[in-house]
């Protein structure tokens, strides 16, 4: 996919990672700390880390188009190289938000005479942690790339004073 409309597609499809990142994130934290959250979601979590693992390449195989219909410069390519970073993190989300699914769904149904659910309870505290740790490496990552992106899209693309008859603000 290159053009959407005639804009190109990179400036639509990096909207979707932008939202979806950060939003499978905050479900996943939420679903890995909170297990009531986890079985209310239930599969819209790992079905939401798979829309958002899909969207990634989508957004830069669009990018890679963009990158070369524009002008060769330092910003685009450190962009592009960001970029490249973003699916591992995005694949980290999706296949913790399955095992915090399947934790959850598999302590709600399961359960010893005794009372006791320690191996789940490891199982949970792990998903919590490397949740943790994804989720702020996935929300960074895209803080990062956006933050390249704005740099590369707008570096000397605007007047810092008003062209049309002054400051409205």
């Amino acid at each position: 996919m290159s053009l959407v409309n005639g804009l190109p597609a990179h400036v639509l499809l990096v909207h979707f990672v932008v939202v979806l990142v950060p939003l499978t994130a905050l479900a996943l934290m939420v679903c890995a700390i909170w297990p009531k959250a986890a079985q209310r979601l239930g599969v819209v979590l790992p079905l939401l880390a798979l829309v958002t693992l899909a969207s990634v390449p989508l957004t830069s195989n669009a990018g890679e188009w963009l990158e070369g219909h524009v002008d060769d410069n330092a910003l685009v390519r450190r962009h592009a190289e960001l970029g490249d970073g973003l699916l591992p993190w995005a694949g980290g989300l999706f296949v913790l938000a399955v095992v915090v699914w399947w934790a959850i769904g598999r302590a709600a149904v399961s359960g010893t005479p005794d009372g006791t659910r320690r191996p789940a309870t490891l199982v949970r505290a792990a998903a919590a942690v490397l949740s943790l740790v994804v989720a702020a490496g996935a929300v960074v990552d895209v803080y990062r790339i956006g933050d390249s992106g704005a740099k590369a899209a707008w570096q000397d693309g605007y007047s810092k004073t008003a062209s049309h008859g002054g400051d409205k603000g």
